[in-house]
């Protein structure tokens, strides 16, 4: 595939080649220089070519929801099982044994995924809309009248 002509890009082949490097994780600026063009060139192409911007985006919802899925189990906590090799008399390499483990729930992970899931509940600082005289204006100005009257006498 020759290297930064959009026509080829735009082509089955091409799109199949980024949407994948999107979906294994890369930049744009690794997406770019893998087609042999610069960054700014493929910001320009998402805009132009509605093809390259989808293919894009198909990749990059892919990787999106599995690190939500890995975000979640660590949150969550997990168990796994870890195979463990050893060698034999004959030096070969065998499976000896296999091991559940218990990954405890990640404190951090919990929270930043409760934060973004649900962050009307979750939030740090909750919004409040006051609505109505709350009469701290009045008692400032009564205040305020008090000194200058006491300055007077």
């Amino acid at each position: 595939m020759a290297k930064g002509k959009y026509e080829d890009w735009l082509s089955e082949e091409g799109l199949l080649l980024i949407e994948g490097w999107a979906r294994d994780g890369l930049t744009y600026e690794q997406i770019a220089s893998n087609m042999g063009i610069s960054a700014s060139t493929l910001r320009e192409w998402k805009k132009t070519y509605s093809a390259i911007s989808a293919a894009l985006k198909k990749g990059r919802k892919v990787v999106i929801r599995e690190l939500e899925n890995a975000l979640v189990k660590r949150a969550k906590g997990d168990e796994t099982e870890e195979e463990i090799y050893e060698r034999d008399k004959d030096g070969e390499v065998i499976l000896s044994r296999k091991v559940k483990k218990v990954v405890p729930p990640d404190t951090t992970a919990l929270i930043f995924a409760l934060k973004n899931m649900d962050s009307a509940n979750w939030r740090d600082k909750k919004e409040m809309e006051l609505s109505g005289n709350v009469g701290i204006a009045d008692e400032l100005a009564a205040a305020w009248g008090r000194v200058k009257n006491s300055d007077k006498e």
